[in-house]
């Protein structure tokens, strides 16, 4: 029998000495490491911060997942997430992230993780997500259950296919449906605005959403294992610019 699939993925954890107390944000290094990583080598860059998709991607757009995300736990520590399991990338990011001046890296700390998408054995009625970051799950306004978790999928189904094991082998109606029979039974959010302006280009975009709190209600066990992998990779739009980072909690 084949093996139970699984979502594999490196964090990469950097004790940091930023230049000025308050310069460093999710966007900030979204930026600084994509003109970093153009810097150390254009093919890495052009392979990994700006992927392009053709006729067939797995991800369905033009653009496809970007294999990392950068998250900000707490002051003077930078987490990133890679899910480019296949390929040796993690020492051209670090490469990257050292010729940012905005900061100095101190440690390094590396940690391959692997999230088992396999249901738990016990029964799991009801949990709360709370949506750290601003979120954007178009072109829902509130996530209902089914919304959210088939973003989940799709966004963990893609990064599989492009950068890892290779797509989910699952019933993707069957696996929506099912979660969209899961009833909301708390919704308190309140939306965001924010702006990023691009240096290159001069264009504004909105990284806005909302953030706040849901709770949930029916046969969640199935659905867990995902929501875990979504610690990692976040949900919806822009994650690589912060947006999306949840935690979840069953109760």
């Amino acid at each position: 029998m084949p093996a139970p699939p699984t979502f594999d993925l490196y964090v990469l954890r950097f004790r940091y000495r930023a230049a000025r107390a308050d310069s460093i944000t999710a966007n900030l290094l979204r930026g600084g490491f994509g003109s970093a990583l153009k810097r150390v080598s254009e093919a890495d860059y052009q392979r990994y911060f700006t992927p392009r998709g053709v006729p067939g991607s797995p991800s369905g757009f033009a653009d496809l997942p970007r294999p990392f995300v950068f998250r900000l736990p707490q002051p003077g520590l930078l987490q990133m997430n890679i899910f480019t399991t296949c390929e040796p990338a993690r020492a051209v990011f670090q490469k990257a992230l050292e010729q940012i001046a905005a900061f100095t890296l101190k440690t390094c700390e590396e940690e391959p993780v692997q999230v088992p998408l396999s249901p738990p054995g016990e029964a799991i009625a009801r949990l709360r997500v709370r949506f750290l970051t601003p979120t954007e799950l178009k072109p829902a306004a509130e996530p209902g259950f089914g919304i959210l978790l088939s973003r989940i999928r799709d966004r963990v189904s893609a990064l599989r296919a492009l950068w890892g094991e290779g797509p989910l082998e699952i019933d993707f109606r069957a696996f929506g449906e099912r979660a969209g029979r899961v009833s909301m039974t708390r919704c308190e959010l309140t939306h965001v605005d924010q702006f990023r302006t691009s240096k290159r280009t001069g264009q504004t975009h909105s990284l806005g959403g909302f953030v706040g709190t849901t709770e949930y209600s029916g046969d969640l066990a199935e659905f867990v294992p995902y929501l875990a992998a979504a610690r990692y990779t976040g949900v919806g739009r822009q994650t690589v610019w912060g947006k999306g980072e949840i935690v979840y909690e069953t109760f």
